[in-house]
């Protein structure tokens, strides 16, 4: 079995786990120390639910109940990236929540451990690299293909087992669902779970970095609401991210958008 193939090449399972080991953390020793183990499972480290208003009123559907659910996202959540909207989302979500409290509602937000699409945080790392070192710089037409290059997938966070908690709590309505992402709009709404509004990232919380993930994922299935009608091939082609120009003075190192 081949894993890793892409732009650096491919490697054999032995090659794999030597240099991914020293990155992995003692955590996944099995990788040196079970050379038979053949299916390497994505760290997925449990979940936390935050709740805003009265949890008694979450199973009722007549009482407004506004939710998100988000991936952690480190880089952003933590240290303020603007290479991504996962921070402004979840400071919109939680907003919105305690405004829905405030109304007599409820606020709910489930934050996964995913980091990384559930990759590992190094390996976000290392895609992140990619886009920006990249010929032709970060770029909305190969945002996906960046990822697979490195780490030889899009995504392994398993988003049918996502809506589980919502089952647990008791949740069959969801007012507002303060997500874009389809891929959680379908696991949610195939479970049971009516969906009535689904509420985009506002335009002005989108880092200017950032537009080359909103524009990629928005062409590629996102719900795009009325906010960001209109993508198509020419929006993703000419939508790139900044340039750091290291080799240029730092006069001439401006940001450069990203969208014209």
């Amino acid at each position: 079995m081949k894993r890793g193939r892409g732009a650096i090449g491919s490697y054999d399972d032995a090659f794999f786990s030597k240099k991914i080991f020293p990155r992995r953390f003692p955590s996944r020793f099995q990788l040196i120390t079970r050379p038979d183990i053949k299916i390497f499972l994505p760290p997925i480290g449990g979940l936390t639910i935050y709740i805003w208003g009265d949890p008694d009123t979450i199973p009722d559907e007549d009482i407004e109940l506004t939710c998100r659910v988000h991936d952690e996202c480190n880089g952003s959540d933590v240290f303020g990236s603007d290479i991504c909207t996962c921070r402004p989302y979840l400071t919109h979500a939680i907003e919105e929540c305690i405004k829905t409290a405030q109304r007599g509602g409820c606020g709910l937000v489930i934050y996964f451990r995913k980091e990384g699409r559930s990759l590992g945080e190094v390996t976000k790392y290392l895609v992140y690299n990619t886009r920006k070192r990249q010929e032709g710089g970060d770029s909305a037409e190969n945002y996906f293909s960046c990822t697979e290059q490195v780490a030889g997938v899009q995504d392994t966070r398993f988003q049918a087992l996502m809506p589980d908690p919502l089952h647990f709590l008791g949740v069959t309505k969801i007012h507002n669902f303060i997500s874009m992402s389809d891929m959680k709009y379908n696991a949610i709404v195939n479970t049971g779970i009516e969906i009535v509004n689904r509420v985009e990232i506002p335009q002005e919380l989108v880092p200017l970095d950032a537009q080359v993930e909103i524009t990629a994922k928005v062409f590629h299935g996102y719900n795009a609401g009325k906010t960001y009608q209109g993508i198509d091939t020419n929006e993703m082609k000419k939508t790139v991210g900044r340039e750091y120009g290291y080799d240029k003075p730092e006069n001439d190192n401006k940001r450069k958008n990203i969208v014209e």
